[in-house]
């Protein structure tokens, strides 16, 4: 029994009365970190917060357990949750743990050689139906009607942001204080209030191969409730990027042909979901703010080594791509 970093596998066994267990750190997370757990005859995956530096509000493992379990026996495919425990002494900060399920967070080609262009639109559409159940979900019937405060939400989002922005700032950032100041300025009006997912995209979901399908949304850290088009806005610039060769926000499973377009999955959301999507510029601009913040977060955990996982090292050379094409997309907002 190993330990890995952030997990001592001893204590947690003790802690579950468990046999000795194995683990892996599941790769590609950039914020909380994800383990695989197995004690040989059952199998789970363990969620806990970063290590070191952690921004308020952006770890909370009982929200994320909460809403997880909220939304179990809703059209939105989740994993069956286990456990939580708050008490950090166990291994060092809160955790909860869930189901294995089956499928992959899709995010390189090598992945998926069996996605052929009529499943990758299949799955397209799919990806933008599961937004617009989720959206369709009553906060209130699932027991999630005090999860967050919707009136205001975008205003405090983007102050929200800005100071999350502070808390990590070690380096001089051009635009990123306009872009700021461009969307304050700019809030629309919320037309409904939902459950939003906070970083929905290609790989936050788990997808099987046959049949071709999402078998779980994951990573609900920032889940609350507000203004739905902040999800459709993050979907948008998680599938466009940054306009590089070879991507890291969209990776490169959606180069592959058959992928809807950004704009074609805009239209199915709107038709799926009524949704007036008339200013959807503005959130879109937002997202690439909020991914501009979240990633000079993580750069600023990796510089004084409070993080671990492969290609932290290049994370911090995105923010002021992100930081142009916020501006970029400012254009658009009336």
């Amino acid at each position: 029994m190993t330990d890995l970093p952030g997990l001592d596998l001893h204590k947690l066994a003790a802690h579950l009365h468990t046999p000795p267990l194995t683990g892996e750190l599941i790769p590609g997370g950039r914020s909380n970190l994800t383990y695989r757990v197995t004690d040989g005859a059952n199998r789970w995956v363990l969620r806990r917060p970063p290590l070191g530096h952690v921004l308020a509000t952006a770890h909370d493992m009982a929200r994320e357990h909460r809403v997880i379990s909220a939304l179990a026996g809703t059209a939105v495919p989740v994993p069956k949750v286990e456990h939580l425990c708050q008490d950090p002494d166990v291994i060092g900060a809160p955790f909860y743990l869930m189901q294995e399920m089956p499928g992959t967070a899709l995010r390189h080609r090598d992945q998926c050689p069996w996605l052929t262009p009529d499943k990758a639109a299949a799955l397209s559409h799919r990806l933008v139906d599961v937004l617009a159940d989720l959206h369709a979900v009553d906060p209130h019937a699932v027991g999630l009607g005090d999860f967050g405060r919707p009136d205001g939400f975008l205003q405090r989002q983007v102050t929200r942001w800005g100071k999350q922005l502070d808390a990590s700032r070690s380096r001089d950032l051009p635009g990123i204080d306009q872009l700021r100041d461009r969307l304050a300025d700019t809030v629309p009006t919320s037309a409904r209030a939902t459950i939003v997912h906070g970083d929905y995209r290609l790989d936050n979901v788990l997808v099987t191969a046959e049949p071709t399908d999402i078998s779980a949304v994951l990573d609900w850290e920032m889940a609350t409730l507000g203004d739905p088009l902040a999800d459709l806005g993050l979907l948008r610039v998680y599938w466009t990027g940054v306009g590089l060769d070879d991507d890291p926000v969209t990776g490169t499973v959606l180069g592959l042909p058959g992928f809807a377009t950004a704009d074609e999955l805009t239209e199915r959301y709107a038709t799926r979901s009524g949704a007036d999507v008339s200013r959807l510029g503005w959130y879109t601009a937002f997202a690439y703010f909020k991914l501009a913040v979240i990633l000079e977060g993580i750069h600023f955990r990796f510089t004084t080594g409070k993080t671990v996982g492969a290609g932290f090292d290049q994370i911090g050379n995105l923010t002021l791509p992100l930081v142009r094409q916020g501006l970029a997309a400012t254009g658009g907002v009336r």
